[in-house]
């Protein structure tokens, strides 16, 4: 079936979200929102210092509190059998309430547990604890010297280092990214209610049901068949929900003591330091060219933060292997540990980090060459994967540059930065491209035809909000040749057969395609009962002519050798119009048009919205996103939707978001590729160029806010 290719056009441009009536509406319920018997509720403690131990902690009053059922430290909290398997110095996620130490500000180190929220969030403030304070390190720049490779592949050189410094034309320039929080509409949440002492059900804020599934089983030495994880709407979550947090394990726990079920649902305070954050990154490129524009040399380093617990390292620096053909290229990526929380992916991780100092290097270059942007891009358009010398499945990035330049009237654009005014703006022009890996993971579906004609696909993917159930639906429609309204998609529940975790852009990929091979099987079987190969099926009849209620496949796709054959990427390219006010530094959004190289357009509805969500996204990262930390107490201060600034309404422009829509078959039966990444890798780096364009002035440490350019 592999051989089979979805080659008709989408038929889905008017099919409306299969979930937005229920969302809409309050319908949909949200991990925190359903009515478990018995409910208790949950509060964590976090430690007020960054580093040091526990002396003591006094919970007396807490417990005595109205309504208090437990209250749990690592004093008295049971042992986790997960937890006794690894070495005390072992590197990994903390072990919620395992030991007396505090390794960065906000660690949890109780958890109360009451009949009520309001009783378990006042007896929580009744918890005190002394203290042995040690020295704490949470400033990024003043640790860069203890950095370290925490991979061996960490550094990359092709061709001569450091050719760049002989280049005719070069330069070299630092590039600083703070920490941005995901802040997602819902905070995470938890039910847990053990069913016995060996079997579990949670009702949990996961990017992955089965992951989830495997790590609780694995942490509590319980049957993987005994952990039932539901996850039916997710609000958002762009990375932090792919790993398992301690407060999960903390409200599993919980249940377990009380032997009641326990929810848990974390403050904003909590999601600073619970739950991950894109890590604040230095950077530096040293970029050369010859006069007449093709690429010497590349060096790219990056150090990003991380948890003094926890290795997490992203790989911002990688970009600059695979965006253009330059034939030497050296590239670092380094981690500094830190009394912080760890760090985790979040939307576009790696490259969105790396595209900003490698596309802001790339602009800067465009000037000292007196080269257009773009004209200096295809002037090392890569035709091969500089990497690995491998053919591109698919790439029409030269058919997105102009697309886009065409749409926002690059013609437009004047070269000499600070020349153009409108009404008594600065009026500038910038662009940026994105790369990111275009995967295929396993996936099964089930597909089952009812007496009545209702398909029913069932796979236990996650959704985040992308309008995975949409495309589903979409894909289905057009393999069955039957209406969306007589289809019904189930997911986000452990029991149903594995499908990967929503990140990576990987879903419409990896479910997408099995759920077509899925529905290709299907018809097979209706063909074989009928003995007719030609025709559009009739299932209800064939089913009553055989007297059956329904007809069931579950299909299992994985990518195959094209793997080896191929470099497998999504683009995508950014432009964007400023108006910087000359006297106030106040930026101005006026214009941005958004292209997206990523394969076929399943759902041209859903695709808009990931593409102007992204956008978005990449707005708050150029302009205002900002985790502050008084490194004096290692203390996030504006650990609030007040005081952490995010794109408003106000702040955001008519978004046109275009598609070079190309089916890429190499990848998979389908043809598309993934979106969700793309749609933000570059659009900081835009937005930067932008301003300089506008202003002359080269903001190379986000965010860009007014005192950096008055």
């Amino acid at each position: 079936m592999e051989s089979k290719t979805l080659n008709k056009p989408s038929s889905s441009d008017g099919l409306k979200r299969i979930d937005g009536h229920l969302k809409v509406t309050g319908g949909a319920r949200y991990s925190a929102e359903f009515n478990v018997a018995g409910l208790t509720y949950g509060v964590l403690v976090g430690s007020t210092i960054t580093h040091g131990t526990i002396k003591s902690i006094d919970t007396r009053k807490a417990a005595a509190a109205p309504g208090v059922l437990a209250v749990i430290t690592h004093l008295n909290c049971p042992k986790v059998p997960g937890y006794q398997t690894t070495t005390p110095s072992a590197k990994g996620p903390l072990k919620i309430f395992f030991d007396n130490k505090i390794l960065y500000n906000g660690q949890p180190v109780a958890l109360v547990i009451a009949n009520t929220f309001e009783r378990a969030l006042y007896a929580s403030s009744l918890v005190t604890a002394l203290y042995s304070a040690e020295k704490h390190h949470t400033k990024l720049t003043d640790n860069l010297s203890k950095a370290f490779s925490p991979h061996d592949d960490n550094e990359y050189k092709r061709g001569v280092p450091d050719a760049w410094k002989a280049a005719p034309v070069k330069l070299e320039q630092e590039y600083l990214l703070p920490s941005e929080v995901h802040n997602s509409m819902e905070p995470h949440a938890i039910i847990a209610r053990w069913d016995a002492d060996d079997k579990i059900t949670v009702w949990d804020k996961t990017q992955g049901v089965k992951d989830t599934q495997n790590s609780i089983a694995q942490t509590f030495k319980i049957p993987v068949e005994n952990v039932q994880v539901n996850s039916k709407f997710v609000g958002g979550a762009f990375g932090n929900a792919l790993q398992v947090w301690p407060h999960e394990f903390a409200a599993i726990i919980g249940a377990k003591v009380v032997k009641r079920p326990v929810k848990l649902i974390l403050s904003r305070a909590d999601m600073f330091t619970s739950v991950g954050y894109r890590p604040h990154t230095w950077q530096k490129i040293g970029i050369g060219a010859t006069v007449d524009g093709k690429l010497v040399g590349i060096s790219h380093q990056a150090v990003g933060q991380t948890s003094a617990y926890e290795d997490f390292a992203e790989g911002p620096a990688d970009v600059s292997r695979q965006l253009y053909a330059c034939p030497n290229v050296s590239t670092s990526n380094k981690i500094v540990s830190l009394n912080v929380g760890s760090p985790v992916w979040m939307r576009g991780p790696g490259p969105a980090t790396g595209t900003f100092a490698l596309e802001s290097a790339i602009d800067e270059l465009s000037y000292a060459l007196k080269i257009d942007p773009i004209e200096l891009r295809m002037r090392n358009y890569a035709e091969t994967d500089p990497e690995s010398g491998k053919p591109f499945s698919g790439k029409f990035l030269n058919e997105a540059y102009k697309l886009g330049a065409d749409n926002i009237g690059w013609s437009n654009r004047s070269p000499k930065p600070g020349s153009v005014k409108k009404d008594g703006w600065l009026v500038g022009y910038g662009m940026s491209g994105g790369v990111f890996g275009a995967d295929r993971e396993p996936a099964t579906v089930r597909a089952t035809m009812m007496a009545d004609g209702m398909l029913v696909l069932q796979t236990a993917v996650s959704d985040i909000g992308p309008g995975t159930g949409t495309a589903m639906v979409s894909i289905a429609s057009e393999t069955m040749g039957i209406p969306t309204g007589k289809i019904r998609f189930d997911m986000g529940d452990s029991s149903l057969p594995p499908a990967p975790q929503q990140g990576g852009s990987t879903i419409t990929s990896s479910v997408g395609s099995a759920v077509y091979l899925a529905c290709n099987d299907l018809k097979e079987k209706f063909h074989q009962l009928t003995g007719d190969n030609g025709n559009q099926p009739d299932y209800i009849q064939i089913l009553k002519q055989h007297n059956l209620q329904k007809l069931e496949v579950t299909t299992a796709s994985k990518a195959g050798a094209e793997v080896d054959k191929y470099a497998m990427y999504s683009w995508s390219v950014h432009f964007v119009v400023v108006h910087v006010n000359p006297a106030t530094g106040v930026v101005k959004l006026d214009k941005v048009t958004c292209v997206a190289d990523s394969g076929r357009i399943i759902s041209p509805k859903t695709a808009r919205s990931q593409i102007i969500g992204g956008a978005i996204m990449g707005i708050g990262m150029a302009l205002m996103e900002e985790a502050v930390i008084d490194h004096r107490y290692g203390r996030v201060v504006n650990g609030n939707l007040a005081d952490y600034h995010v794109p408003v309404n106000a702040d955001i422009p008519q978004i046109e978001a275009l598609f070079v829509n190309k089916p890429d078959f190499n990848i998979n039966p389908i043809g598309a590729k993934g979106m969700g990444e793309i749609a933000l890798i570059g659009m900081a780096a835009a937005v930067a160029n932008a301003v300089y364009n506008a202003t002359g002035k080269r903001v190379r440490n986000l965010p860009i806010t007014p005192d950096k350019l008055v």
